[in-house]
């Protein structure tokens, strides 16, 4: 999102919107003699320096004393544990957070005694192929439009990614269903997507000049579709190619987690083994977003135009809450022993070598001589903050009071990651780059679930707080 704001400021400038410039603007001779002079070293300060230009800045920002003290991982409301995941070098964690609550919950449904693992392979696939499909009809529906337009180079710089939200699996299993992971398999490319990402981008890139050439030569509608579902064909095969073809039917054993068979061997089809797992629920119906934005008004529904994974999916929808109502949402859930999607600012003062996410882990303040006093609501608006990442949030430990002590999440870095795959969150950290949170109706009161309802405002995919959870 940051590079579409920087490509829109530069069209402005190229368009004489800055064509005064400010006198006394530029960094002058006697400026920088000034910016020099005020910054004259002290001893101390040149052993500093020394010593920042040959080490990482984080270890020596790192605070010792707390990380030399082991953290208590004691937590008074846990869900039960499960398989960990690794996403590897790719951007799918809200595929692999989305899919380890629906095997979670399926498990439940059983007294956890089965053992079940989903293939993200296969609803990647399928989500690549309508975000290609979306590109194509967007650049389709604003062939009217000039290529500097703000919805068109909006297209064009994003025709396809990886990265995502929960709404994205409401889209797409409903729709496509779901397999077991044994079924297909993680590929190289699903693991590794940047490659893959840039040759369909320019696929993609080309296949949209040639829509808007159509679309300006008033070509038939039919000619375009007809043209369009060519070009869906030629994504389709690449991603074959580098995904592998997505399994139409199959036969599948359910197993307990000793390895003895659950249930019978069955076939099923992707669709009917969905219907199977979530005991015929409507998911898109089951949950909704809540999202802690302090720019904006609390107890109001967002939407984010643009913001979906298939053309005739659902823009992603949002209730704004104080970080004190969220924490209640997720600690009913944690005791309903309901696992929830998540996601946060992963890389803010992560102690990644002990999986520990503590406000206090670093001091770059003193480190630097300086402060960083910015607040959640100007760290979002400046894009020094946002959402990044998702997790499985699967455990709150609480103090007498019913207050959160310390939160866990299910990473999907591997289980060599952290604290065995897990993370371990401070509550303040957890308020300060907490973003949003999945939760089941059934744990919403209704007051919420009434708020939720209410019509939206829509706001701009260029939002600084809308990026996709990688």
């Amino acid at each position: 999102m940051k590079k579409s704001l920087i490509i829109m400021a530069f069209g402005l400038l190229s368009a004489g919107t800055w064509a005064q410039k400010t006198p006394g603007g530029g960094i002058t001779p006697e400026i920088l003699n000034q910016i020099q002079q005020a910054t004259q070293q002290a001893p101390a300060q040149r052993a500093l320096q020394n010593a920042m230009v040959g080490l990482s800045i984080d270890e020596l920002a790192k605070n010792y004393v707390g990380a030399a003290t082991p953290f208590d991982m004691h937590f008074s409301v846990e869900t039960p544990k499960q398989k960990i995941t690794d996403q590897k070098s790719s951007g799918r964690c809200w595929l692999f957070s989305s899919l380890n609550v629906l095997r979670s919950d399926f498990c439940a449904r059983h007294n956890n005694l089965v053992s079940l693992d989903l293939s993200q392979d296969y609803l990647f696939f399928y989500d690549q192929l309508e975000k290609a499909n979306l590109f194509l009809q967007g650049v389709w529906d604003t062939a009217r439009e000039p290529m500097e337009s703000e919805r068109v180079r909006f297209f064009f710089q994003h025709p396809i990614n990886d990265g995502g939200t929960f709404c994205g699996l409401a889209d797409l299993a409903p729709k496509y269903g779901v397999v077991p992971a044994s079924v297909m398999p993680e590929t190289y490319n699903a693991e590794n997507t940047s490659r893959m990402r840039a040759l369909v981008s320019s696929k993609l890139r080309e296949f949209g000049l040639e829509l808007r050439k159509m679309v300006a030569e008033k070509q038939k509608k039919e000619a375009i579709q007809g043209r369009k579902t060519a070009m869906l064909s030629e994504i389709y095969r690449l991603l074959c190619l580098t995904l592998g073809e997505p399994v139409k039917k199959f036969t599948y054993t359910f197993k307990d987690k000793d390895g003895k068979v659950f249930m019978e061997p069955a076939t099923y089809t992707p669709q009917t083994f969905y219907r199977l797992i979530m005991d015929n629920q409507d998911l898109e119906d089951s949950f909704i977003m809540v999202m802690n934005d302090p720019r904006r008004e609390y107890h109001k529904t967002y939407e984010v135009e643009w913001d979906r994974h298939s053309y005739d999916g659902t823009n992603w929808r949002y209730l704004n809450l104080p970080m004190e109502d969220i924490e209640q949402l997720a600690i009913a859930q944690l005791k309903g022993g309901r696992k929830l999607y998540s996601s946060y600012d992963v890389g803010k003062f992560l102690d990644r070598k002990r999986g520990y996410a503590d406000l206090n882990n670093f001091d770059y303040g003193t480190l630097l001589n300086t402060s960083f006093p910015m607040n959640k609501a100007e760290r979002i608006s400046t894009f020094d903050s946002g959402s990044t990442h998702a997790m499985t949030l699967t455990a709150v430990d609480l103090d007498e009071a019913g207050k959160p002590l310390k939160w866990k999440v299910e990473n999907s870095w591997g289980s060599s990651f952290g604290e065995d795959g897990y993370l371990i969150m401070t509550p303040e950290w957890f308020r300060e780059y907490m973003f949003r949170l999945v939760v089941d109706k059934q744990y919403v009161p209704e007051a919420l679930l009434q708020e939720f309802q209410q019509k939206p405002t829509i706001v701009m995919p260029e939002d600084p707080l809308f990026q996709a959870d990688k």
